[in-house]
Formats: C-alpha cells, structure tokens, sequence
C-alpha cells in the first residue's frame, strides 16, 4: 500500500470526504505511475479519483465491527513515536 494513505475505517469521528478525496488521489497517482496526468489524461484522471472516492466512501459506509472506534489523536501519538524508533529522532 502506498505510505500516503492511511487506514480511514472505524475512526472517531469518521473520515471526511476530503481524506477519501486524498486517499483516492493517492491511490490514482501510484497505479498511473503519475503525480500530475498530461492534458491529454487529465480527464481520465480526474474521472478515475472520483469513482475511487466513491467507492472507498461506499466501502467505509458499509463496512461493520465490533472494535470501539479508535481515536485520531492517540492513533496519531503512536505514529509519531513509531517514527521517532525508526528514524532514530528520540
């Protein structure tokens, strides 16, 4: 998986459509093999991120668990100190 995009299912609150619209994006941009589409693939692109948006907000809408919802700022603290371990900044 792409390192951009991050896991978006069962988070409080849920996903917004901006992160859908980014992880699509980035989802877009690693199978085309392109940050930024040509003007002749443009169109293509853009039609290729949204159907992905749409159907990664499909997915999250109908995706179930039993797990409480995880909190984005706990997540976040322990990617930040996964990161310090890897990278040795701590």
């Amino acid at each position: 998986m792409c390192r951009n995009i991050r896991t978006l299912h069962n988070f409080s609150p849920p996903a917004r459509s901006d992160e859908v619209q980014a992880a699509a994006l980035q989802y877009v941009r690693k199978v085309s093999g392109s940050a930024r589409p040509s003007q002749a693939n443009e169109e293509a692109f853009a039609r290729a991120v949204e159907a992905v948006a749409a159907a990664t907000q499909q997915l999250l809408d109908e995706l179930v668990t039993t797990a409480p919802p995880k909190d984005r700022e706990v997540e976040a603290a322990k990617a930040r100190e996964r990161a310090a371990l890897r990278y040795g900044t701590r």
